[in-house]
């Protein structure tokens, strides 16, 4: 969800210590045994599409409204699935524009487990100039070609947690730790305290990390700096 190319709200789409070996430049050797050791259990039949984590709500209907600066993006759960590694996933449909230019059309896919972790399955995402496709960068689909799925929200976030948000070696990498459950947080939709703020990046992009914020009931607020949430419709 940071993807490659950094978009301040790809919601989206992930242990410290393997990070920290990967953002300092690892070897292939640690690679290789960090792919090993990343393999999450997936049984369909413990998954559903009602994704409904109080801090990642995606009910089919819900579209969140984004802003900032020269940008805003929308967010539209919608009422289609996919079945990604036999697990059926709600399609989230993700645009961000610069001005009136649409700039990125992504369809993320995402399930919750029954403890009520929301995992990441995939996501075909396409970047515009012109009203044209100018890449496909960042996509990925868990069970193909190496990829793993990635965990967006847990049940029980706990400070100090890190976890993939994204799993596909040397194009979605993804990850997130949770820094506070009791952050505060102003947005354009309002103000909000309580709420879970964790920091993101990926050691695909060395150096680079931002927040995100989440608030109980409502879902994700994006990141205040950049675009915060605006609005959030049910249709």
């Amino acid at each position: 969800m940071l993807n490659t190319h950094v978009r301040a709200i790809s919601l989206w789409s992930a242990i410290v210590g393997s990070v920290l070996v990967l953002m300092a430049g690892c070897t292939s050797s640690t690679s290789q045994k960090e792919q090993k050791a990343y393999s999450p259990h997936i049984d369909p039949a413990e998954f559903t599409t009602k994704v409904d984590n109080e801090y990642f709500p995606m009910k089919p209907g819900t579209t969140f409204l984004y802003e900032g600066g020269t940008e805003h993006g929308q967010m539209s759960v919608t009422n289609q699935t996919k079945k990604v590694m036999g697990v059926e996933c709600v399609v989230v449909d993700h645009k961000e524009w610069e001005g009136d230019m649409l700039i990125e059309r992504t369809y993320d896919w995402y399930a919750q487990d029954e403890q009520g972790t929301v995992w990441y399955f995939g996501e075909d995402t396409k970047e515009y100039e012109n009203g044209k496709v100018v890449s496909t960068k960042g996509s990925w689909e868990a069970g193909v070609d190496g990829a793993k799925p990635g965990i967006i929200m847990q049940a029980h976030p706990k400070v100090g947690q890190s976890y993939h948000q994204e799993y596909y070696p040397g194009e979605a990498m993804d990850m997130a730790r949770v820094i506070s459950l009791e952050a505060s947080a102003r947005v354009p939709y309002g103000s909000f305290d309580e709420v879970l703020e964790t920091r993101e990046w990926t050691p695909l992009q060395p150096g680079f990390s931002e927040r995100k914020y989440y608030a109980r009931g409502v879902g994700p607020l994006g990141n205040p700096a950049d675009l915060g949430l605006v609005a959030v419709k049910h249709h």
